[in-house]
């Protein structure tokens, strides 16, 4: 493996590395004013959301590491506490790219990319209409990570209201991620649409997997089923009991007597389609 100190290689580099390692980011699409109100918008993906009560999510405008200098929108959010964080789906991705552009202070982001300003309800920042959500939030407080070229300035937004667009909602009300289509930013200059990467994975939170550990040796030791294969037949409750074993036999006789690296890839067929519970018989019939 490559091993990296930090502070042997410059931050420009380093920089890349964080970046490409962690991936997909949220975009947080932060809309500030300056003290005369002049309006300012631009992207960052440095950011998420850290509690619900209160809502609070977290963005960062680093110190630009070419030079040093501050971005207008860490300025206006410690000058007027104040910030809009819309986020970012497919349809609005290259003017919300156009709007990174370091235009001079003073120019409005939201007409060099198209966008439409819509007033908020509790705060003086505008919206971006063309968002499918929106957080008007007041600025908590402002952590400064470093004073060099790339450090972290966390700016701490507590949600005051949000804005939804129905027609991302599904039927009981929720956010449709397919309907949604957001995307998230990776290194260099790729993004990633989370709806075309979407899959499912059970939460273990809602039943007490047997784990891994449980698993026998020659199935943790297959040259066929991956970590992620282990991961879901240890993810399962209870193994399927003799009876059950017996009667899916006789009904699949194909799986009868296979040898090992066999059966273990008819489980792992079963496993693709998320069965586990069949993915186990076959790896338990004698």
């Amino acid at each position: 493996m490559l091993t990296i100190d930090p502070k042997e290689i410059s931050t420009g580099k380093l920089h890349g590395y964080l970046l490409g390692a962690v991936a997909p980011r949220p975009i947080a699409f932060a809309s500030t004013i300056d003290v005369d109100g002049n309006p300012n918008l631009s992207p960052f993906s440095f950011f998420n959301v850290f509690g619900s009560n209160p809502p609070i999510m977290i963005f960062s405008p680093a110190r630009r590491v070419r030079d040093n200098t501050t971005k207008h929108t860490l300025e206006n959010a410690i000058a007027t506490k104040e910030v809009v964080i819309n986020v970012v789906n497919y349809d609005i991705v290259q003017q919300m790219s156009l709007s990174s552009t370091e235009y001079p202070q003073g120019v409005n982001e939201f007409e060099k990319a198209g966008f439409t300003m819509l007033k908020s309800d509790t705060i003086k920042p505008f919206r971006v209409a063309e968002s499918p959500v929106q957080f008007e939030c007041k600025v908590n407080d402002v952590i400064f990570t470093g004073d060099e070229g790339g450090a972290g300035n966390l700016i701490v937004c507590e949600v005051l209201k949000i804005h939804i667009a129905e027609n991302v909602l599904d039927g009981s009300g929720a956010i449709d991620q397919h309907k949604i289509d957001l995307v998230a930013r990776a290194g260099g200059s790729y993004y990633s649409r989370a709806k075309d990467g979407f899959f499912e994975i059970p939460k273990p939170l809602s039943t007490l997997g047997i784990g891994v550990d449980s698993i026998s040796s020659e199935i943790r030791n297959s040259t066929i089923l991956t970590g992620n294969n282990l991961g879901m037949l240890g993810n399962i409750e209870q193994l399927p009991n003799k009876e059950t074993v017996d009667n899916f036999a006789k009904e699949h006789p194909q799986f009868i007597g296979l040898e090992t690296v066999k059966k273990h890839t008819f489980a792992q067929e079963f496993l693709k389609e998320n069965d586990v519970e069949s993915a186990w018989k076959v790896l338990l019939i004698k």
